[in-house]
């Protein structure tokens, strides 16, 4: 079974960036997914990627995230930018076993979880 783990979380001033990544001890040739979670709510998707490099973003990060994949690094990556305070959460990268094309941003369809790495923003 293929490890993820994410690094690159940290604590940065609003308007900040951040460079999250998640290396995976096999080979990542799946769907892919950035997901966070803030205390008390619930985890949401904020980027997918599928085997092919479509991809799909929620509202709120949209211009600001990219979500990018380096297959032959088995890594997967989250640039944040224009950072703000309402982006903090505990951040966790996924895959989707035999999933190729599609970006659905829904923890349901994901089975392969990171311990995740947490990102703060301060106003």
């Amino acid at each position: 079974q293929v490890l993820l783990v994410e690094s690159g979380g940290g604590s940065v001033q609003a308007g900040g960036s951040l460079r999250l990544s998640c290396a995976a001890s096999g080979v990542i040739g799946y769907c892919m997914g950035w997901f966070r979670q803030a205390p008390g709510k619930e985890r949401e998707g904020v980027a997918a990627i599928s085997r092919y490099g479509n991809t799909n973003y929620l509202d709120s990060v949209k211009d600001r995230f990219t979500i990018s994949r380096d297959n032959a690094r088995n890594t997967l990556y989250l640039q944040m930018n224009n950072l703000k305070p309402e982006d903090i959460a505990m951040y966790y990268c996924a895959e989707r076993p035999r999933c190729y094309s599609d970006t659905s941003l829904s923890k349901a369809v994901f089975s392969l979880w990171g311990q995740g790495t947490q990102v703060t923003v301060s106003s």
